[in-house]
């Protein structure tokens, strides 16, 4: 698997996660993604705005537009109780596979 498909393949976690914090749109989301990655992940428009349009019709999450402080209509994405569930069920697997190969790689380096 590249780096560019495990990014993909976290997009879905990552994005119920910020979500499960409060309502946010899709450039506070890239921000957020490299600031608290510390500058790892890069994400684009391109990357961010498929998966939340895949979410959305998943019913994950719920978008609406929003008058902006600015003045300008901004669509904003939110999580749904669907989400959250699927939230719980990402965060047991992702967990899962981090300790299995915790476990390899301590025997790989014994």
């Amino acid at each position: 698997m590249s780096s560019k498909t495990l990014i993909a393949a976290a997009a879905k976690p990552v994005i119920l996660s910020i979500l499960a914090g409060g309502e946010s749109y899709g450039y506070q989301i890239i921000k957020r993604v490299r600031q608290t990655s510390g500058g790892t992940l890069e994400w684009s428009s391109s990357l961010l705005y498929p998966v939340l349009h895949r979410l959305e019709k998943e019913k994950l999450i719920q978008s609406r537009w929003k008058l902006s402080p600015k003045g300008r209509m901004r669509r904003t994405y939110r999580i749904t109780e669907k989400g959250r569930t699927e939230l719980s069920e990402e965060k047991e697997r992702w967990l899962s596979v981090h300790y299995i190969l915790l476990e390899f790689w301590k025997t790989a380096e014994a």
